[in-house]
Order: C-alpha cells, then sequence, then structure tokens
C-alpha cells in the first residue's frame, strides 16, 4: 500500500466514511485514505439509530449506500411536540408535523448506526478507499505542497490533506491549535432502545420536560416482528447518572413516568448510556491542508436531532469544493481552496448552534410564564401551514444553498 494519499481523513465514522465514498464516487483518481483507531467491529456493534434528513439520504441513495440501509430504515411520518410536567396526567399536543416533502418522500428516516457503517465501509472499499488498520494520527507537520502525519504504529504517511472528523473532542483540532467557544449544559443524554406492545405507525415524539426534552424516535420491528423506538432522554447531568445506575426495574419505571402507556407495556431491549451535552464551536475550520467536518468543527445539543445531518452537509460541500477545486488543477490543499468550504458551511453551522441553544435554554424550565408564552408560540406554528412547511423544510434538510450531493446530484 502507498504512504502517499491526495487526501488522509481522520476518523472512520460516518462524517469521514462519507466523505471518503464522496471524493471517490466523484473522481477516482483521488487517492484517499481512512484512518480511525477504533476496530471496525466496534463500530458495527453500535446499537444506537440516528435520524437521516431527507437530503441526506438522497446524498446516500447517490452514493450508492441506501440500498443497504433502506431494508433497516424506518421513515418518520409524523412528529408531534408536547410540553408539559413530569406529574402531569396529560400532555396535550401543541405541534404537529406531517406530510411527504415532495413525492411522498418521508422529512426523515431513522437508521441503526451499525447498518450505516457497515454500509459504508463496504461501498467505500468498493470504491478503492484505502481503509488503513486501527491507528490514531498521533501527530502531523504541514510541509511546502505535503502534510506528514505521524501515526500511533510508527508509520508515516503524506498527503495534500488531512480532514479531522474525529469527533467533538477532536484530537488534530488542538494539534492544530484551532480554538473553540464551548459550554456545558449540565444536561446529559440518556439513549437506549425500547421494545413496545402497539407499533409507532412511523411517528416520532417530542416532550419537552422541565430537564429536557425526552424524544421517541421511531424504529423498524426487529427480526421477531417486534415493535421498537430509540429514545433520547435528556436529564441534568447527576439525575442522568443516578438514573443509569439504578436496577432493570427501577429504570423501567422511571422511563415510564417519561414514555407513558400509549404503546403499551414496555421492554428496554438495548444497553443503556448516558452522553454529556454541551456546544462547541471551532473559531476556524480551516488552515493550509488541513480542515475539520462533523463533530471536529461543530458540537450541539440534539433538541433538533439535527447534529448529524450538520455534519453531512459538511461533507457534501467539502467535497463538492475539494472536486471541482481538482477540475480546475488547483491544489485541493491550498487555504484559498479550503476557504471556500469554511464560508460555506461556519455560518449555517453556528446559526444551528444557536438555535439548538436558544431551544433548550427556552424549553428545560419549568417558569410559568415562560411556559405559557412558549407554548402560545408552539400553537400559532401550529395553525400557519406555511410556516410548518418551512419547519419541515429544515428538519428535511432542504434549506437554500444545498450542495449538489444534497440533491441527488453528480459533483
Amino acid at each position: 500500500m502507498s504512504d502517499r494519499f491526495d487526501v488522509i481523513i481522520a476518523g472512520g465514522g460516518y462524517i469521514g466514511m462519507t466523505l471518503a465514498c464522496a471524493l471517490r464516487d466523484a473522481d477516482e483518481s483521488i487517492a484517499v485514505a481512512v484512518i480511525d483507531p477504533r476496530p471496525m467491529d466496534s463500530a458495527l456493534r453500535d446499537g444506537r439509530a440516528s435520524a437521516i434528513a431527507a437530503a441526506a439520504r438522497r446524498m446516500y441513495v447517490h452514493l450508492g449506500v441506501w440500498p443497504e440501509m433502506e431494508p433497516a430504515a424506518q421513515a418518520i411520518n409524523e412528529m408531534i411536540v408536547t410540553d408539559s410536567r413530569l406529574g402531569d396526567s396529560l400532555r396535550p399536543v401543541y405541534l404537529t408535523f406531517a406530510g411527504a416533502i415532495r413525492d411522498g418522500e418521508p422529512f426523515a428516516h431513522m437508521v441503526p448506526n451499525g447498518i450505516m457503517v457497515k454500509a459504508l465501509a463496504r461501498r467505500a472499499a468498493d470504491l478503492g478507499v484505502a481503509i488503513l488498520p486501527p491507528a490514531a494520527v498521533s501527530d502531523f507537520k504541514v510541509e511546502p505542497g505535503e502534510v506528514k502525519a505521524q501515526l500511533s504504529t510508527g508509520q508515516s504517511l503524506s498527503c495534500r490533506l488531512l480532514v479531522a472528523a474525529d469527533g467533538v473532542k477532536s484530537r488534530l483540532r488542538a494539534l492544530a491549535g484551532i480554538r473553540t467557544v464551548d459550554w456545558d449544559y449540565g444536561q446529559s443524554g440518556i439513549v437506549t432502545t425500547v421494545r413496545h406492545e402497539r407499533p409507532h405507525d412511523g411517528r416520532a415524539e417530542e416532550h419537552f420536560l422541565p430537564a429536557g426534552p425526552f424524544a421517541i424516535l421511531p424504529l423498524a420491528d426487529d427480526a421477531e416482528g417486534r415493535h421498537r423506538s430509540s429514545l433520547v432522554w435528556t436529564e441534568r447531568t447527576k439525575t442522568a447518572e443516578k438514573i443509569i445506575s439504578f436496577d432493570d426495574f427501577t429504570f423501567r419505571l422511571e422511563l415510564e413516568r417519561r414514555f407513558g402507556h400509549h404503546l403499551g407495556d414496555l421492554e428496554v431491549a438495548g444497553p443503556r448510556n448516558a452522553y454529556p451535552l454541551g456546544l462547541k464551536l471551532a473559531r476556524d475550520w480551516v488552515k493550509p491542508r488541513f480542515a475539520l467536518a462533523g463533530d471536529a468543527a461543530h458540537g450541539i445539543h440534539p433538541i433538533a436531532g439535527q447534529g448529524l445531518n450538520l455534519g453531512l452537509r459538511d461533507v457534501a460541500a467539502l467535497a463538492q469544493v475539494l472536486v471541482e477545486a481538482r477540475r480546475l488543477g488547483l491544489d485541493i490543499g491550498a487555504l484559498d481552496v479550503l476557504e471556500r468550504y469554511q464560508t460555506w458551511r461556519r455560518f449555517d453551522a453556528f446559526e444551528m448552534g444557536v438555535v439548538t441553544d436558544t431551544l433548550n435554554r427556552l424549553f428545560s424550565n419549568d417558569f410559568t410564564p415562560l411556559r405559557a408564552l412558549r407554548d402560545l408560540g408552539l400553537g400559532i406554528v401550529d395553525r400557519l401551514p406555511s410556516l410548518k412547511q418551512r419547519f419541515i423544510g429544515e428538519a428535511a434538510g432542504s434549506g437554500g444553498g444545498l450542495p449538489r450531493l444534497l440533491r441527488g446530484e453528480a459533483i
């Protein structure tokens, strides 16, 4: 295997693998390598699921990975929003989103993470992406015309461009000297999967509770035909740690208090984990021969379910910038080329960070006057079809200025 590449991507998750597929699909002359310290087996065992917006699905259709994801995908046909206290016997619905984006296309699908990684890894291999054995980029040095990357295995590689897609705690971002704006919400997101007696009919639910949002996201039935949903359950961090430590019976009781009984009997069907929540925005996205993508550039609150899709927009934009620059004979690692990507994506990420931060502060409290004001606002939105359609479009990732891949078009 060569030790010289055009692009090295540090991070073999959804963002890194999707970028690798996008580059090779558009131009097979671009030599791409993906490096990740985790064995592929660990990613395939990920029992969580992610919401894939309609625009991201179009990209995956174009890249040839959606057919492998589709059998396990669950369309989100409807979403309801409630706002109540934990002890309330009734949870009035203030806002409902339903209907297709276009030609019967749902605004999002839920896809198991393990299935997604498997499909992307298989497609990347088919496209000729070099997927290196487990290793981390321990250091790198920018030299004239190239980057020298030192791996934890002792191997040295060179490339024209190094892309950091290594997550919200990105080591490469720190090595590049890129500072961040960040703060801790004092909240953690509990993630697990449940089985339930009655079908969900493709309906997602977002219950705003004083401690934070409690989201019920529909999953496809399991192999035995049992109905399932994925949960993203926000609590104050100390409370979340306590809940995670409960025995199975007590955990289920706490779950039922928030989930309710509208889908019948519940059974916890997956591991339960808690993840600290915060906001992190990189001050810069690019440096000479270096770029950030996905959570390495931005970590936002999951209240709107847009974290992964925001990263996939980075992928589509970066791939388009690099491929078009190469076709023009430009250096894909040059700062002026990379700044086009930064200009395209940084404001969108900042805007989404502000929106999710505001929503979390607005809804994660029990202040009565504020509750009355926000419920009035939700009710107004629910009665304005044009405004609701705009929100659905944003949830589908169909806002203005989309890269070609997110429109389902070739670069």
